[in-house]
């Protein structure tokens, strides 16, 4: 992988881990339209590493809303009210929505890494993602905000973002589909699908590091690694704060067009090579 294939799927990472397009799918798909000869293995750790440049990116950009929840819950443990506040409860059903996601993690580790050594099948599941975005839209309510959030809620978004262990499956676009269908604003589902995300990327992230560091082309891989964990950590940081003004005033319609577009082009691409 060169230093300019770095800072393009960098940008690409940081531009589509938080719009519901799906990141993974893009990390697949664009190397495989542009003829990319990647090594399969470094491409794995490369696409987990950028993607801790993008959890770097929600912490910054939440790390006010973190600290209040997290000093929250540590306040609601001592007092033995640990869902008396807005901001406990919202952290404790961090944990519980991000259980599913885990276990999806661990049992099908090996399978989710085959996967993405299939363009085709993302291609696929990026047209699950159009089509979950749209049934989304069509039955909701968006009337609630993140204060009515609830155990089952937290459990129901975390199964939905534990579909987007697959390639082609946005993590966001699920979990905000799933606030949808239970009636939540589009702001609203989509920070807590940000908040949710930061558990599970930082435990696949932690975990791909390790196995990272024990490579052999690690030294000589890690320079370039960096570049795509620091461009996908600024654009990513960017990309939050568009997504939330832009969900105020519109729909996921756009993004529903957009991965079915990109679905039905690798598709073709596929059949004519």
């Amino acid at each position: 992988m060169t230093f300019i294939q770095s800072i393009v799927l960098g940008i690409i990472q940081g531009l589509t881990e938080f719009l519901p397009i799906s990141s993974s799918a893009h990390l697949v798909i664009l190397p495989y339209l542009l003829n990319w000869s990647l090594d399969p293995q470094k491409a794995f750790f490369f696409d987990v590493l950028v993607q801790l440049g993008t959890l770097v990116a929600v912490i910054a950009y939440f790390w006010k809303d973190l600290v209040q929840i997290f000093f929250a819950v540590i306040e609601g443990i001592k007092s033995k009210a640990p869902f008396k506040s807005t901001e406990s409860r919202l952290g404790w059903y961090i944990v519980l929505g991000t259980i599913p996601a885990g276990l999806a993690g661990l049992l099908l580790k090996d399978r989710v890494e085959a996967a993405f050594n299939s363009p085709v099948l993302t291609a696929v599941l990026l047209f699950v993602t159009a089509i979950l975005l749209v049934l989304a839209e069509i039955f909701s309510k968006k009337e609630k905000g993140l204060d009515h959030l609830n155990p089952l809620d937290s459990v129901l978004i975390g199964l939905f973002q534990a579909l987007a262990i697959f390639p082609g499956i946005s993590r966001s676009g699920a979990t905000i589909s799933g606030g949808l269908f239970k009636g939540y604003t589009r702001e609203a589902a989509a920070r807590f699908s940000f908040l949710l995300s930061i558990p599970i990327m930082l435990a696949a992230g932690l975990l791909s590091v390790v196995d990272l560091v024990q490579a052999e082309f690690f030294l000589d891989f890690l320079p370039t690694m960096l570049l795509g964990f620091l461009i996908a950590g600024i654009v990513g940081y960017f990309s939050i704060k568009w997504l939330l003004g832009y969900l105020r005033r519109n729909t996921l319609f756009g993004f529903a067009l957009y991965c079915a577009l990109l679905s039905v082009i690798t598709i073709f691409v596929a059949s004519i090579r």
